[in-house]
């Protein structure tokens, strides 16, 4: 026998009427046939169960099922998960044979569990009190007045009148001057990955998805900071203190929230917090048809601006958007941030096929052939297809910021034309100036263009805006332009933040092998290996440099990218800087050309990496970088 809040609990699983409700299987069961019922009601469920008859309060639903500091619609999730369970049970809430609701208090479990009956409600100690004096009947006649008492009355009234009015003029000047509206002072903001109230994964989709793009429609306002997606993900159900949150993103504003899509309808419930003294700003419930759904996030962030006084340009005219189209597209984006491109491409493409106008779909499929150019095949086989899609976005939405900065990353890494890549993503940038992708795209076309001062503001632009996103990002661009010690210096601030990043160790390594610190970086390149679960890897590597030092290292990196590349797809370029490490230019160089013939898309940074600066007299290097049409650099 266990206990549970003070109440006896039975151990194994629950039996009642003909159902059984396995708590170790987290399983719902009826005459031995597993049902259906999703993780919220079935925690609620087993809530009810283990309370055995005694009333389980709303708060106490709360604090189990969503925790005390994460804000959701309690009120329509209970509701909710109160309407599922009795479904599945078949139970009638006018007469329930297993859920009974306690009018303004919650619910009670009124069936027998294994056979004993519930605890029988405890009735209300009696207290003694005095009655209370009946009020005054005021159509009663009373005792006359005398004048001098009315007027002292009159007197009275007036002059409490006055005194209550005085306090309230006061009490207004001072929350004015020492509490000023708190929208007024939000400056920037994070959103908060929409808690999924439905208690099914598999509909985490539409709460990403809706997150994402409600982050994407309030990021237009040009007077608000609203940190990107990739951040604000890492706090998806995360329980944390919101001005810890806050202070970690470097915001003034948070927005949660909650979603829930039933068969037909959406409904969604947000609140605005001011973070530094977490107090309450603004709320609000919608309710949406599924033919409606896809304009809630625009709908949403007109209103939040005006709420915090950000500048607001007028509501683009909304294309209609079917809700098969919408679903197929929300599933795409929930997997092209995994970089997962045979899960991503189908949703994308079915998207298009439901509705050929959609055109953030199309730039959807732009950036996926995009990432499958950079890691799963070559250039050739997928540069069209990237300008096509990303030509049909604009053609569909030339406002769509996505669309120009996918645009701009085909004429910079696929067509090698930094000047239209520039042109293109200062266009995305203007329409969206909170557009961290943006701002690295255009951090990496300056960077080609050695405008490294130019480069590095929005390098450091984009972290503000993401600083999940690229962690690497500022790091390698000092690594980039020879500037190592401010390098090891960005890259250990990261990593006090994020230890477990493999990129950032990977980095540290190269970043130590060109300061010539060979032994720390072989330690982080284990440690790096180690982070991707490779180990491998990181014990041939360990034992080359057991058995030769470094020079090993070098060389057996040179024979095991190599037979990878038997195997799977490498970038030529890829190659060719492993290569480079071991200081042989003819075979760097036959690499590099193979690179230039293959038109890998990153060949566009030849001068901008540091393994290459040994190549810079070769006149067969200079040659090549004519071509490509570079400003020269050496």
């Amino acid at each position: 026998m266990a206990f549970h809040g003070g109440l006896p609990v039975a151990d194994g699983p629950y039996h009642f009427g003909e159902f059984e409700l396995d708590r170790e299987r987290f399983e719902l069961r009826r005459n031995g046939d597993a049902l259906k019922l999703e993780r919220i009601p079935l925690e609620l469920l087993l809530l009810l169960a283990e309370r055995q008859g005694a009333v389980v309060t709303r708060q106490e639903i709360i604090d189990r099922l969503w925790g005390k500091d994460v804000f959701v619609d309690t009120e329509h999730g209970i509701n909710t998960a109160i309407r599922k369970i009795r479904q599945t049970l078949k139970d009638d809430p006018e007469q329930p044979r297993f859920v009974q609701t306690v009018t303004g208090k919650g619910y009670r479990f009124v069936a027998e569990i294994n056979g004993t009956p519930p605890e029988p409600p405890r009735a209300a100690p009696q207290t003694l009190e005095a009655p209370l004096a009946p009020p005054p009947a005021w159509g009663r006649a009373t005792r006359p007045s005398s004048a001098a008492e009315v007027s002292r009355r009159g007197r009275a009234i007036v002059a409490l009148t006055l005194l209550l009015a005085t306090a309230a003029a006061l009490t207004f000047l001072f929350r004015s001057q020492i509490f000023p509206n708190r929208a007024a002072q939000i400056h920037s903001i994070a959103v908060l990955p929409l808690v999924n109230l439905s208690g099914d994964a598999t509909q985490d989709y539409v709460a990403d998805g809706m997150t994402d793009e409600l982050i994407t429609s309030l990021a237009k306002n040009r007077n608000l900071r609203v940190v990107s997606r990739t951040s604000a993900m890492q706090y998806k159900g995360v329980k944390r203190p919101l001005p810890d949150i806050a202070r970690e993103l470097n915001v003034d504003g948070i927005l949660e929230g909650s979603i829930e899509r039933a068969p037909n309808s959406v409904h969604m419930t947000v609140q605005l917090i001011y973070a530094p003294t977490d107090s309450h700003v603004w709320a609000e419930s919608y309710d949406r048809d599924l033919n409606h759904a896809y304009s809630l996030p625009e709908e949403l962030s007109q209103t939040i601006a005006k709420e915090v006084k950000a500048a607001t340009s007028p509501a683009p005219v909304q294309r209609y958007i079917s809700p098969e189209a919408h679903d197929a597209y929300l599933h795409g984006r929930y997997f092209w941030f995994t970089f997962n491109v045979p899960a991503t491409l189908p949703y994308f493409e079915q998207a298009i096929q439901l509705q050929p106008d959609y055109a953030a779909a199309w730039s959807g499929l732009a950036d996926t052939y995009a990432v499958d150019g950079m890691m799963n095949r070559p250039a050739s086989e997928v540069s069209e297809k990237i300008h096509a899609a990303a030509l049909k976005a604009l053609e569909l939405d030339p406002s769509l910021a996505e669309a120009h900065n996918s645009l701009a990353a085909w004429y910079l890494f696929y067509a090698w034309d930094p000047a239209r890549a520039e042109a293109e993503a200062r266009r995305a940038l203007e329409l969206d100036p909170n557009f961290a992708e943006g701002h690295h795209v255009l951090s990496y076309i300056l960077e080609t263009q050695q405008r490294y001062p130019e480069a590095e503001v929005e390098a450091r632009r984009s972290a503000e805006l993401d600083p999940f996103a690229h962690t690497w990002e500022l790091g390698v661009f000092y690594l980039n332009i020879h500037q190592y010690d401010a390098a090891l210096k960005e890259l250990n601030m990261q990593r006090v933040a994020r230890p477990d990043d493999f990129a950032i160790a990977l980095t540290l390594a190269k970043l130590y092998w060109l300061k010539g610190m060979y032994k720390e970086s072989q330690s982080e390149y284990e440690r790096g290996l180690d982070l991707q679960h490779d180990s491998a890897t990181k014990a041939a590597a360990h034992r080359a440099w057991f058995n030769g030092g470094e020079p090993a290292v070098e060389l057996w990196g040179v024979k095991n990218i190599k037979a990878l590349a038997r195997k799977q797809y490498f970038e030529t370029q890829s190659i060719a800087s492993t290569i480079a490490f071991s200081g042989d230019k003819n075979e760097t160089m036959k690499y590099l050309e193979a690179s230039y013939r293959m038109h890998d898309p990153d060949l566009i940074f030849i001068q901008n990496e540091p393994l290459f600066d040994f190549l810079h007299s070769d006149p067969r290097y200079r040659a090549l970088v004519g071509r490509m049409g570079l400003p020269p650099a050496y």
